[in-house]
C-alpha cells in the first residue's frame, strides 16, 4: 500500500482572485490580531509573488518573510509599505455602540 503524501495547509493556495483576498482580509481585520494581519499579508504576498512585493516595497524577501510570518506583528513602517504595494487602502468607520 502506498503512502499518501500531504502538505501543510497554506491559505495562499486558495487566494485566487481579488474577491477572495478582500474577504480574507475583511475577516482578519475583524479579528483584530496584529500578528494574524501580518500572516494574512504574507499569504497574500505568496499568492501574488514575494519577489514582486520585495521590489515594490524596497524591502528584502527574507525580511518580508520574517515580518509577515505571523510569529509577530509587523512594524508599522513595513505594514504600510506592504499594504500600499499590494494595492490596499485602509479606511476606518466607527464601531456601533450599544447601550
Amino acid at each position: 500500500m502506498s503512502k499518501i503524501k500531504t502538505r501543510p495547509f497554506d491559505v495562499a493556495n486558495y487566494l485566487n482572485d481579488e474577491e477572495d483576498i478582500a474577504e480574507y482580509m475583511r475577516q482578519v481585520l475583524e479579528d483584530g490580531d496584529p500578528a494574524e494581519l501580518g500572516a494574512a499579508l504574507g499569504a497574500i504576498a505568496r499568492a501574488r509573488g514575494m519577489t514582486d512585493l520585495a521590489r515594490d516595497t524596497g524591502l528584502s524577501r527574507e525580511g518580508l518573510y520574517k515580518s509577515l510570518s505571523g510569529e509577530r506583528a509587523p512594524s508599522t513602517d513595513t505594514l504600510f509599505k506592504v499594504l500600499k504595494a499590494l494595492g490596499f487602502k485602509l479606511t476606518l468607520q466607527p464601531v456601533a455602540h450599544t447601550s
